[in-house]
């Protein structure tokens, strides 16, 4: 049952499969929900069945989710697609949401993404990389093409800790081991400290979710590795302060200009629907850590003027706010004008550079 609902949900293209006892399947297609009305409503027993279908392998896991309620894993449908999985308890009674994630990792130029993210990353061989948004927003998958870029043109170690792992590299000029959370290694932080012996040029970090991570990831980018990984949060600022948030107050000021120093780029995306219903499009905010940013994190009397200092570094550094691309995919029509207002920062402002009106001396 569990595979002829998974192979359903691949061939009517969905990125996501929801069951929960009680229910019908529910798949999400280009954002949209529609209910698997071919299929029965999933009773206890079946989502049980279900459940032991996917964690009958994993005893460790098995015990997180009866001890915890709930538990990620990764999960394989030979021929058919990868899953990321969180089973979870609601209203005492068991919920299981899967992400569908291809065998084969998109090229970088198929994504739509802006070419100053691929330069950033073939142009840096140290410091800290963070893609950021909100979930569901394709960071796993930014990343993964980002590091099958410095597979196909770098040699390089590359260590991944992953929770589940995503996306299955295959090495090409590069030597890649990835190692699970809950099955490889305890813990994010555990495993990464582990990967500073185990001769790495590259380390990514499918999350950072705690204060300890958090710190062993800055010291990784201080001692000359290149270090990639993801928070989930909606732009640069926010990223910015989060990072630091996740520190005692009295080491704040530490992190913050060790932050400075060893940052690379936050890219920041949104996945939004195409105009013409085709799919979905990335919108992305791009920070590099320029001078005037650096300065900017440093000294938080000037933290505000960050998105003013990506607007004007667009055509010298490629920086840009969500605003600018949200104008721009607006332009080559490959959003709708009431979607771009609609997840704009500023939409009173976009709408008027949208409408060509001149603001301050300046033709928009």
């Amino acid at each position: 049952m569990l595979q002829l609902i998974l192979k359903k949900a691949i061939e009517l293209g969905a990125s996501d499969i929801h069951l929960k006892t009680g229910s019908f399947p529910v798949i999400r297609v280009k954002k949209k929900l529609q209910r698997l009305a071919d299929f029965q409503a999933l009773d206890e027993k079946a989502m049980e069945l279900v459940v032991n279908e996917i964690l009958e392998k994993n005893k460790k896991k098995m015990a997180e989710f009866e001890e915890l309620g709930e538990t990620d894993i990764s999960y394989s449908l030979p021929g058919v697609a990868r899953f990321r999985v969180n089973i979870y308890k609601q209203r005492t009674s068991i919920g299981i949401a899967f992400r569908t994630i291809p065998f084969n990792i998109p090229p970088f130029e198929s994504l739509g993404l802006p070419q100053v993210m691929k330069k950033v990353v073939l142009e840096n061989t140290k410091g800290l990389i963070l893609v950021t948004g909100p979930t569901g927003s394709g960071k796993s998958t930014t990343l993964a093409s980002l590091i099958n870029i410095i597979n196909s043109t770098r040699e390089d170690v590359i260590i991944t800790i992953e929770d589940p792992i995503e996306y299955l590299f295959k090495d090409d000029k590069c030597y890649i081991a990835q190692r699970e959370v809950g099955m490889d290694t305890s813990s994010f932080a555990r495993g990464l400290r582990a990967a500073l012996r185990e001769d790495p040029d590259i380390i990514m970090v499918g999350e950072i979710r705690d204060p300890e991570t958090a710190h062993i990831a800055l010291q990784a980018a201080e001692t000359g590795h290149l270090v990639m990984s993801t928070l989930h949060t909606l732009d640069a600022k926010e990223t910015i302060n989060r990072f630091i948030g996740m520190f005692n107050l009295e080491v704040r000021e530490q992190i913050r200009m060790q932050l400075a120093e060893t940052l690379v780029a936050i890219f920041s995306q949104r996945l939004l629907p195409k105009a013409d219903g085709s799919g979905i499009v990335p919108a992305v905010e791009i920070l590099i850590n320029t001078a005037s940013i650096k300065e900017a994190i440093i000294d938080t009397t000037k933290f505000d003027e960050i998105p003013m200092l990506l607007e004007k570094g667009k055509s010298i550094y490629g920086t840009q706010t969500f605003d600018q691309h949200l104008e721009e995919l607006c332009r080559k029509k490959l959003i709708d004008y009431n979607v771009a207002l609609m997840y704009a920062n500023k939409p009173t402002d976009l709408e008027l550079k949208l409408k060509g009106i001149t603001t301050g001396g300046r033709s928009f």
